[in-house]
């Protein structure tokens, strides 16, 4: 089948240390996004705090031919707004390609200051139209990041109706309940606003509810704690909602996780310009592998292969909070129902260490994770992954040994067949829980039974 696609979506990973950003570009991704401190939403785990780190970041990212996109998306208050452009001045030297805003105030300042400096409108703009859209390309924005509440079809009318703007989309990470990351739960429960890069992500915790009796005063005093409760829907009793949260995520305070890798093809054909992954404060191994997935899901769009639906599963095996595919299509067809509603296989990879050397014959690991002979495990590495059964462990001085017991010890295994030594500078060993069997198997093309 030929390549009809007008041209294949820039891959947007998070980048939360330095670390994330080289797995990312490894694994796949063509731009990563990283935190402007104190201007970005996610201040309380931004590892580029200092301008070494951030200059760092951009150098290597564009000596790599790659992108590298600087968050300054808060909504400030007036302290904010004072000592904006002065700490902005330093960044702006080192040469960002795009700074991701939402305050049409900032925009402002910036665009006097500094008109050719490329800016995208954050998510936390909340464009859901294509007035909106046109509008914000009006004002000098190059790209506009389109909220998470759209379907498919909005988004190909956004694209046809405004096609000088850049349009990004997300397919990939957490979703917030509150439209586009809008919530006051945490700054009215924790005193650290959300929409000021601090939230403590409250509608996440575990909740449990608690019986209560008033005292003299009408305040309610704790009694017993209950097991479970359940919410009674008025317009459909039959239907009931958990109140309480288990090992996989609560039921009423937050969202599943968004996969959309279904949907890549869809929006390659629409003309999006960029597919963004959320996931800032995520692992490195998150960061690789969700690159490593969706880089895989483009590349088959850009050839003319048709989706292969294992790489749902290879995302089922990340840690999540159980995967939707969000507003896209009201109703998934029915190949895609089994996703929606859960799945046994949920965390079936778990990652045990990092390759930190490698000789003609040995791997050297540093173990996260407990794992030990026997286990089947997988080597992913950004050529490809290769699948085996760990015949071999070692410690440092060459003794046999049975088990490698966990973080902060170093272990070797046999080198397999396949990866260089410039894919194994960035390799992972995950131990292969395999509950279930996958469900769609496709050994000609999967990701985890073949090196490419």
């Amino acid at each position: 089948m030929p390549n009809t696609l007008p041209a294949l979506p820039e891959l947007l990973s998070p980048a939360g240390t330095l670390k994330h950003l080289r797995y990312a570009f490894a694994y796949g991704a063509d731009a990563v996004y990283a935190g402007q401190p104190r201007y970005s939403l996610r201040v309380r785990n931004n590892s580029f705090k200092n301008g070494a780190a951030l200059a760092e970041g951009i150098a290597e990212a564009h000596a790599r031919g790659k992108q590298f996109y600087l968050a300054s998306n808060v909504s400030p208050h007036n302290d904010k707004v004072r000592s904006y452009l002065r700490d902005l001045a330093p960044v702006i030297e080192l040469g960002p390609d795009a700074l991701i805003m939402s305050d049409p105030g900032l925009i402002l300042m910036v665009r006097e200051r500094w008109p050719e400096q490329p800016i995208h409108l954050s998510v936390q703009a909340n464009a859901v139209n294509y007035a909106t859209v046109e509008f914000w390309r009006r004002q000098g924005i190059q790209r506009v990041i389109l909220s998470r509440e759209l379907a498919l079809e909005e988004i190909r009318e956004i694209r046809e109706r405004v096609p000088a703007m850049e349009l990004e989309v997300f397919v990939h990470g957490a979703l917030c309940m509150a439209y586009s990351g809008r919530c006051l739960l945490s700054g009215y429960m924790n005193h650290r606003d959300a929409n000021q890069g601090a939230c403590t992500n409250a509608c996440r915790w575990d909740y449990k509810p608690v019986s209560a009796r008033a005292d003299d005063s009408g305040d309610l005093i704790p009694v017993r704690q209950q097991d479970s409760l359940l919410l009674e829907e008025p317009n459909d009793p039959a239907r009931t909602l958990a109140l309480h949260e288990d090992e996989h995520g609560t039921y009423i305070m937050n969202s599943r996780d968004l996969r959309a890798v279904q949907h890549v093809q869809a929006l390659a054909e629409m003309g999006v310009h960029s597919l963004k992954i959320e996931g800032r404060t995520k692992s490195v191994y998150y960061a690789a592998r969700t690159a490593q997935v969706y880089r895989r899901a483009l590349d088959d769009a850009g050839a003319g292969r048709p989706f292969d639906m294992a790489l749902m599963d290879d995302l089922e095996a990340l840690s999540h909070r159980g995967y939707t595919e969000g507003f896209f299509r009201r109703h998934p067809p029915q190949a895609y129902q089994h996703y929606e509603a859960g799945t046994a296989a949920l965390g079936s990879q778990q990652l045990v260490a990092e390759v930190i050397g490698a000789n003609d014959h040995w791997l050297t690991l540093a173990v996260k994770n407990r794992f030990e002979l026997g286990d089947p495990v997988m080597l992913i590495t950004p050529d490809g992954n290769r699948r085996f059964r760990l015949d071999r462990l070692e410690n440092q001085h060459g003794d046999a040994i049975p088990v490698a017991p966990g973080d902060g010890h170093v272990v070797r295994i046999p080198r397999p067949e396949g990866p260089g030594d410039d894919a194994l500078a960035f390799a992972m060993l995950v131990r292969c829980l395999e509950p279930n069997a996958r469900r769609h198997p496709s050994p000609a093309s999967h990701l985890t039974q073949s090196l490419r």
